[in-house]
């Protein structure tokens, strides 16, 4: 599988559900306050997709978890949420196995049976439009919110990390 048939399977779900979205086309951005710029959009309108590896109590589940692209995780709460004792980011070539897309292009959608999507809700409660890679670094979707919600349905689970 390509990125680009990542894209194709973006475009059809979302075609398939009436989701209120566009596509741009932009020069490659690493980070999310570059890729923000590129895009023209607020940095917590950015879903960033991480792919962890939840171990512990019998659990082992690889998770793809969406989180506001200017707030960080805390892997342990997400660990403790699917009842796993620690959580890790996943070697990049399970995220190439279980997501087809590199680092910094992955939409926050699941297409794979072995990959749970979570969210924070955080998410859901700033702005009404997200954006999100669309499998490559030089392609991105802005999808209204709610579309994305009822589309992806997440798992919720709070974990972003608190400053304390």
């Amino acid at each position: 599988m390509s990125e680009n048939s990542i894209f194709i399977q973006l475009i059809q779900l979302l075609g398939q559900h009436n989701a209120k979205y566009h596509v741009m086309e932009h020069s490659t951005a690493g980070k999310s306050e570059e890729v923000a710029k590129v895009r023209g959009t607020e940095l917590g309108q950015g879903a960033k997709g991480l792919v962890c590896h939840v171990k512990g109590n019998g659990i082992r589940q690889h998770v793809l978890a969406i989180l506001p692209a200017d707030k960080q995780a805390d892997l342990s709460k997400i660990a403790n949420a699917l009842g796993g004792t620690r959580a890790s980011l996943a070697s990049p070539k399970e995220v190439d196995e279980l997501t087809q897309c590199v680092f910094g292009a992955i939409p926050p959608f699941s297409f794979h049976p072995s990959l749970k999507l979570i969210a924070d809700p955080h998410l859901f409660t700033r702005f009404e439009e997200l954006a999100f890679n669309a499998g490559t670094l030089e392609r991105s979707i802005i999808l209204n919110t709610e579309d994305y919600r009822k589309i992806a349905n997440p798992t919720l689970v709070d974990f972003i990390r608190t400053v304390e």
